[in-house]
């Protein structure tokens, strides 16, 4: 396996709780798992808890590129893990850690993924990544 890792974080004007729940809710899912302006959620799907699966089909135009994975970790309003499986992230074990820390009013998102085929797998995932913590801010203002 790659040890490749990335992290990316953002500071949003929003309550912890209400971030952590989002990444389990599906309608909220297809709000903000859009890494582009261009990509949509077709669907979404998520068993959330630990051990269980989620489904997430975005559409670049006409293009489907479904990303699965099984939570590992759900701390409620602390942190999550779960394992990311697409075509863009081959990895066996290609794993996401998201980290929610108050800041006074706001919340600070740490999102740290581990384990990339190559070098150019993981700078696309960081651009990735990044819309989608831009999109999630715009998701639950």
């Amino acid at each position: 396996m790659n040890d490749l890792t990335l992290t990316v974080e953002r500071t949003i004007a929003a309550p912890r709780e209400a971030l952590f729940k989002a990444w389990l809710d599906p309608d909220m899912l297809r709000r903000f798992m859009r890494p582009g302006e261009n990509v949509t959620v077709a669907r979404a799907n998520a068993d959330a808890r630990e051990g269980g699966r989620f489904e997430i089909i975005m559409m670049a135009g006409d293009q489907a590129l479904p990303h699965t994975g099984t939570y590992r970790e759900i701390s409620p309003h602390d942190r999550l893990v779960f394992t990311w499986e697409s075509n863009h992230s081959t990895e066996a074990d290609s794993e996401v850690t998201v980290e929610f820390t108050p800041e006074g009013a706001a919340t600070r998102v740490k999102l740290t993924h581990v384990r990339f085929p190559s070098e150019d797998s993981r700078d696309n995932h960081k651009g990735g990544w990044t819309g989608i913590l831009a999109a999630l801010e715009t998701a639950v203002a």
